[in-house]
C-alpha cells in the first residue's frame, strides 16, 4: 500500500516536471514581432478606434436629432 502512494506522488511530480519542460519548449517556438511591426500595428489599432468612435458619435448625434424632430411634432 505504501508503494502505491509513493508511486502516485512520483508520478504527479514527473507530470508536473514534464508540463514545465513542454511549456519551456513551446515558449522557445514563439516568434515575437519586431518593434517596427508593433508600432505599425499600434497605429492601425488607434486609427480604427478613432474611426469607429467617430461613426458611433455621428450615429448617436443623428439619431438624437431625429428623436428631437419626432418629439417636437
Amino acid at each position: 500500500m505504501a508503494e502505491k502512494v509513493s508511486d502516485k506522488k512520483t508520478n504527479v511530480f514527473s507530470r508536473i516536471g514534464k508540463f514545465f519542460r513542454d511549456t519551456k519548449s513551446e515558449i522557445k517556438k514563439i516568434v515575437w514581432p519586431t518593434p517596427k511591426a508593433t508600432t505599425k500595428n499600434l497605429g492601425i489599432v488607434l486609427a480604427m478606434i478613432v474611426i469607429i468612435g467617430l461613426i458611433v458619435y455621428g450615429l448617436d448625434s443623428g439619431l438624437y436629432a431625429l428623436l428631437g424632430l419626432i418629439m417636437a411634432m
